[in-house]
Formats: C-alpha cells, sequence, structure tokens
C-alpha cells in the first residue's frame, strides 16, 4: 500500500511540473470566457489496487456546475497478491501463488462536478468538487495455470493447463500462468453499486479542450462477497484510492 501512495504522489508532483510547462507554452484562448455548454473526454485510471480507463460525457448546466455521465473498466488486484516463480524448472513462468480470480469493474455513474475556485482568464488551474455514483458489475475470471504433470515411470514431466485448485495445484507442481485468453468463457458475475469523490484539477489552457488531473476515494460495494485470493475472505467491498489523467474537447 505504501509503494502505491507513492506512486501516486510522484504523479501528482509531474502533473504540477507539467502545468508549469504547458501555461508557459500555450498562448492565450480568446474564447475562454464563453460557456461551451458540452463535452467528450476520456482517460487512464490509476488507482491503489489497479488500473483502468474511462470514457465521459459532460453538460455544463452552469458555470459553476458540470453533470458527468462517465464509463469506467478497471482491474481490481488483492493487496495480498505476491509474484512468484518456480525455483526447480528453468523458464518457468512467474504467477501469483492462491489467486483464484482476476477481477475487474465496469461501472456507469451519474454525478455533478461543483466549481470551487475558477480559472484566471490568463490560465492557471481551475478546482472542482466531484462527486458521483452508480452501478457496478464485477466480473470474476478464473486464474489458469500451467501444471505439471510426472510420469511415475521415467519422471518425464508433461504440462496441461488448468484451472487453479488450491486443493490440488501447489508450489512443486506449477510451471507459471496460462494464457491470459482462458477463462473468459467461466466468468462469474457480480452487480453492485458505487461511489465516488474527489477533486478535478483543470490545467489546460484553451477552453475547447480538456486536459485534467482528477484525484480521489471509491468505494464499489457488491451484496455476493467476490472471491479473489484462496487463503483469504471474499470481499464484499472495495476501497481505493485513484488518480485519473483526462483529455478531450469541449463544443457546444
Amino acid at each position: 500500500m505504501h509503494s502505491q501512495f507513492k506512486i501516486l504522489f510522484v504523479l501528482i508532483l509531474l502533473f504540477s511540473a507539467t502545468v508549469g510547462y504547458t501555461q508557459k507554452a500555450e498562448s492565450i484562448d480568446a474564447t475562454k470566457n464563453i460557456l461551451l455548454l458540452k463535452e467528450t473526454s476520456g482517460g487512464i485510471i490509476l488507482h491503489s489496487q489497479g488500473w483502468g480507463l474511462k470514457f465521459s460525457k459532460g453538460y455544463n448546466k452552469t458555470a459553476f456546475k458540470k453533470r458527468i455521465l462517465s464509463f469506467d473498466i478497471v482491474e481490481i488486484k488483492s493487496l495480498k497478491q505476491i509474484r512468484t516463480i518456480n525455483p526447480y524448472f528453468p523458464n518457468s513462468r512467474s504467477y501469483f501463488y492462491g489467486k483464484l480470480n482476476s477481477f475487474f469493474v465496469i461501472r456507469a455513474s451519474y454525478g455533478i462536478h461543483r466549481l470551487l475556485n475558477r480559472k484566471p482568464y490568463w490560465g492557471g488551474v481551475e478546482v472542482r468538487f466531484v462527486y458521483m455514483g452508480g452501478f457496478s458489475l464485477g466480473l470474476a475470471k478464473p486464474v489458469y495455470l500451467y501444471i505439471l504433470n510426472a510420469n511415475s515411470i521415467d519422471f518425464i514431466y508433461t504440462r496441461t493447463i488448468e484451472k487453479y485448485d488450491p486443493s490440488e495445484h501447489f508450489y512443486d507442481n506449477i510451471y507459471g500462468r496460462g494464457p491470459f485468453t482462458k477463462g473468459f468463457s467461466n466468468m462469474s458475475v457480480y452487480p453492485g453499486l458505487h461511489a465516488k469523490i474527489g477533486l478535478d484539477f483543470e490545467y489546460g489552457s484553451y477552453s475547447t479542450k480538456v486536459k485534467s488531473l482528477e484525484i480521489g476515494a471509491e468505494i464499489d460495494i457488491f451484496p455476493n462477497p467476490v472471491p479473489i485470493m484462496a487463503f483469504n475472505e471474499p470481499n464484499y467491498f472495495f476501497l481505493t484510492f485513484y488518480i485519473n489523467f483526462n483529455f478531450g474537447k469541449r463544443y457546444n
């Protein structure tokens, strides 16, 4: 967890440096005082348990309030998963021992961006308070591994691809992770809800372009617990801290 917060801190520092450079490099937008009602943007989400992608549509109800409809897809990893390899076989592939499922969440959100600090006419950073919520659709894809099978006569090993079973697969007979595409046909579905709060820092110099960084916290809640690791209790909720880079355009 500490390393993930360090990464977020470094990214914020890089963002601050980028803002300074951008403001110097770009000229002042002559249409800055015109309220553009619509916007479309996309971006990358980095959070404390993985990463994801985001697409959003916005509508400026007033200069101080913006409505947002967004769709995200993120991967959520267990904080307890540790990458390992089988040291007894050359060229073995790394894997996460005990990991039952790769977990992905598709989110559909509606919310508000409320202006806290308006950008000066010569440029700078505009700050908005973000609060959103909506539906989550969790998808748990079973983990498949290459398993070593020894011939009892001549001890020649063969490899098979099998769904991870903690009662049968151990450090000594796991060769490594299987193909990522394996398991999509056996996914389990977990419907749920989510909510988030954050701050959005808009630093673009042109009113027709969306350039912002959003930081905050988000929680996904599922009525049925989600099993990710074999030797841990399944989770009913996931609380993550995120940083989101957004790029797009505004128009009428």
